[in-house]
C-alpha cells in the first residue's frame, strides 16, 4: 500500500504535467482497437436482437479480461525486476487513467478560440470534444457545450478513475477505463448498436453509478473554497432537483452542481446527427452563460480533483493502518 500511495500521488502529478499522451502510448488506443476488432467479427447486421445482446456481452468479457490480465502482468513483471521501477510503471499506467489536463486543455482550446479567433474556431474546438452537432451553434451554445463537457467528463473522466484506481491500483483502474471506452464506443442506441452495446452501456452505467455522486458531493465541497462566482446554496438546490435531468442516470448529477454553482442554464435540446432531441434543462438561467465560464467550471473541476485525491490517499493510508 506503500509504495501504491506513492504511485498514486506521482500519477496523479504526471497528468497534471504532461495530460494524455497521444498516438499509440496510450492504453486507451490499445484498447479502442481491439473493441474495433471484435465489433468487426462479432457484430453482423443479420443477427436477431438477442443473437446481438449475447456478442455485446461476449464482446464486455473477452475485453475486460484482456484488459485486466495484461495489466497485472506488467505490474508483476515490473515489480520483480525493482521495487522503484514497479512503482514507476504503477504511476505511468495511473496517469494514463487520468484526464485532467486534457480536459483541460482541450475545453480551454475552445475558450481561446471563441475569445481571440472566431465563432467558427470555437465551434471547430469544441466539436472535437462533444457528440452533438456543432454547425449551427451560436456563441452561447459552444461556451454551454464546453462547460458541459468538463461538469460531465469531472467524474467519468477524473474522479471515477481515481477511485477505482485508489481501491484496486491500475489493474482495476485500466479495468474501469475499458468499460468507459466500451461504453463510448459502441454504447449508442442507434439502429446499429442499440442492441450489440447494451451490455456496455449497462455496465457503464453501473460502475459510474458511486462514482458520480461522489463526484458530485466533492464539486458542492470545492464551491466553499473558490469563493465569489460560485453558489454553494444554489449548487446543492440545483443538484437536488435537476440530478436526475438526463437519460443517463449519472451524467446530469455533476452538470447539476456546475449550473447550480455559476447559476447558469445547462443542456436543453441539442442537434445529433442532423436530428433534434428534446432533452430537459439542467439549472435555473440567473444569468446568461458567458466565455469565462470555461474557466469557471475549470477552476471547479480542478478544485474537485484535488479534494478527491487527499480523500483518497487518506482512504489508502487508513487502509494500510498509518493514518
Amino acid at each position: 500500500m506503500n509504495y501504491h500511495l506513492t504511485a498514486f500521488i506521482m500519477g496523479y502529478v504526471l497528468d497534471l504535467l504532461l495530460g494524455d499522451p497521444f498516438g499509440s502510448f496510450h492504453p486507451v488506443v490499445w484498447i479502442g482497437k481491439l473493441i474495433s476488432a471484435l465489433t468487426g467479427k462479432l457484430l453482423q447486421e443479420n443477427d436477431s436482437p438477442d443473437k446481438k445482446r449475447l456478442k455485446g456481452k461476449i464482446l464486455v468479457i473477452i475485453v475486460i479480461t484482456i484488459s485486466v490480465l495484461l495489466t497485472g502482468f506488467c505490474l508483476i513483471l515490473a515489480y520483480k525486476i525493482n521495487r522503484i521501477f514497479g512503482i514507476a510503471v504503477e504511476a505511468i499506467i495511473t496517469y494514463q487513467c487520468l484526464a485532467t489536463k486534457s480536459l483541460y486543455t482541450e475545453s480551454m482550446k475552445v475558450y481561446h478560440a471563441l475569445k481571440e479567433t472566431s465563432l467558427e474556431a470555437g465551434r471547430a474546438a469544441v466539436s472535437m470534444i462533444v457528440g452533438r452537432d456543432t454547425a449551427s451553434l451560436d456563441e452561447a451554445g459552444v461556451t454551454k457545450a464546453a462547460v458541459e463537457t468538463v461538469a460531465e467528463n469531472t467524474s467519468d473522466g477524473i474522479i471515477a478513475p481515481m477511485l477505482y484506481l485508489a481501491i484496486g491500483g491500475p489493474v482495476l483502474g485500466i479495468c474501469y477505463k475499458a468499460i468507459n471506452t466500451m461504453d463510448s464506443m459502441i454504447g449508442y442506441k442507434n439502429d446499429k448498436y442499440l442492441d450489440f452495446g447494451r451490455a456496455a452501456a449497462k455496465l457503464d452505467d453501473v460502475v459510474n453509478f458511486i462514482p458520480a455522486r461522489i463526484s458530485a458531493y466533492l464539486m458542492i465541497m470545492a464551491t466553499f473554497f473558490l469563493g465569489k462566482g460560485y453558489n454553494t446554496v444554489n449548487a446543492i438546490y440545483i443538484f437536488k432537483r435537476d440530478r436526475f435531468n438526463h437519460p443517463s442516470p449519472n451524467s446530469a448529477q455533476t452538470e447539476s452542481v456546475c449550473a447550480g454553482a455559476l447559476g447558469v442554464q445547462l443542456a436543453g435540446p441539442a442537434s445529433y446527427f442532423g436530428k433534434l432531441k428534446d432533452k430537459p434543462y439542467i439549472g435555473d438561467m440567473l444569468r446568461t452563460i458567458e466565455i469565462e465560464d470555461i474557466k469557471r467550471t475549470n477552476k471547479l473541476m480542478a478544485c474537485t480533483s484535488i479534494l478527491c485525491v487527499i480523500i483518497c490517499s487518506i482512504l489508502i493510508l487508513a487502509v494500510e493502518g498509518r493514518f
